[in-house]
């Protein structure tokens, strides 16, 4: 019964980190725009590039899908957020929490989109942008960390397994 009420529980933490990731990608997509607007950087249409390429189809370097693009955008932020919730709820918070996060957050996309030959690895871009994409990820991480453990309470706190024996 016990089990039970723990996979309840994990699900509900899971349900609210899917939707802190998507207040958290309103908050990074927020600053991508301010930070657009003064840096003239264009939009990227590689995550609906990659979005469409995982779904089978062959979308062009020109491609512009704005639909997609936040299909992919709000999907993952809400994939990783149920991540996020479940990590506050089990005590897996703060700072830490969030740099580990964050490069959850760097991998996912990276490997999603090396993976369907959308994107390049990211030691192949210019340093500039590696540094934008790096701090919105951070940005991202750091506001559905906030939301998420404002709304969970860490109450799966598990003391097994502290030694490695």
């Amino acid at each position: 019964m016990q089990s039970e009420t723990r996979t309840r529980a994990l699900l509900r933490a899971a349900g609210t980190g899917a939707l802190a990731g998507l207040a958290g990608a309103g908050v990074m997509t927020a600053g991508e725009k301010a930070e657009q607007a003064v840096t003239g950087r264009p939009n990227s249409f590689v995550p609906a590039r990659t979005l469409l390429t995982l779904l089978g189809r062959s979308p062009g370097d020109d491609a512009k899908p704005t639909t997609w693009n936040h299909a992919m955008h709000y999907g993952t932020a809400a994939s990783l957020g149920a991540l996020r919730g479940v990590w506050a709820v089990t005590g897996i918070r703060g700072a830490h929490a969030t740099a580990w996060h964050t490069i959850i957050r760097l991998g996912v996309d990276q490997t999603l989109e090396n993976a369907t030959g959308v994107g390049a690895p990211p030691a192949t871009w210019p340093r500039r942008e590696l540094a934008v994409d790096v701090l919105h990820k951070a940005v991202f991480s750091a506001a559905t960390g906030l939301i998420a453990e404002r709304a969970l309470r860490p109450t799966l706190v598990s003391r097994r397994g502290r030694h490695s024996h």
